[in-house]
């Protein structure tokens, strides 16, 4: 009885822009060839201390991340997020800051183990 309600549910839930899985496929990689072609001008004019193919191997790894999404609106809506964050940084609307923490990624740095490091993470051992 649950499960038929839970299919009703989601058949009349309207979609945000992707009708279908293809559609959604379409966005996405239109999204992942506008970062990589506004990329060399980002490292440019941010003055990014990472080369252009470090850049693109992170962008790489950020849609990645997001691969197993089934969800055509939760895609959506990173899809929106994804091109705001383009508009926003091609503009010059960032600054620099806010655009390094697009490319940092957490799980190449080594954490350390000192009291310090530990008190800014939160963690008491």
């Amino acid at each position: 009885m649950a499960s038929k309600v839970v299919q009703l549910g989601t058949q009349s839930v309207k979609p945000i822009l992707s009708v279908n899985k293809v559609e959604s496929r379409r966005r996405v990689l239109n999204l992942y060839r506008a970062w990589y072609r506004q990329l060399p001008y980002i490292v440019t004019n941010f003055h990014i201390p990472l080369t252009t193919t470090q850049c693109k191997s992170r962008l790489r790894n950020q849609f990645n991340k997001n691969k197993g999404l089934s969800d055509l609106r939760v895609i959506d809506m990173m899809i929106i997020k994804g091109q705001m964050d383009l508009m926003e940084t091609v503009n010059n609307w960032k600054q620099r800051n806010h655009v390094m923490q697009l490319f940092d990624d957490f799980s190449e740095t080594s954490k350390s183990k000192d009291f310090l490091a530990k008190f800014y993470e939160g963690h008491e051992h």
